[in-house]
């Protein structure tokens, strides 16, 4: 199954997945990250100008030892 941009899963790896990043709240470039941006818009952060933030998740994990990371790369969601 291909990975949907803007997905969000939880994995057990002391390690970022390459096409994903950690819901960690970082602040991303608008610019370098137009697809991504227009799934979140600021809705958690950034100034909505240059830059937005991803989810921040940390500390809501149901499984210890897990966190959850947003994928980056994929395709884009389509209205069905």
């Amino acid at each position: 199954m291909e990975t949907m941009l803007g997905e969000i899963e939880l994995f057990p790896f002391t390690f970022v997945p390459r096409g994903w990043l950690l819901c960690n709240g970082q602040l991303l470039s608008i610019a370098q990250n137009q697809a991504l941006y227009s799934l979140l818009r600021n809705s958690y952060g950034g100034d909505g100008r240059t830059t937005f933030a991803l989810p921040n998740l940390l500390g809501t994990e149901p499984i210890p030892n897990t966190k959850f990371y947003i994928a980056i790369q994929g395709f884009y969601p389509t209205q069905g």
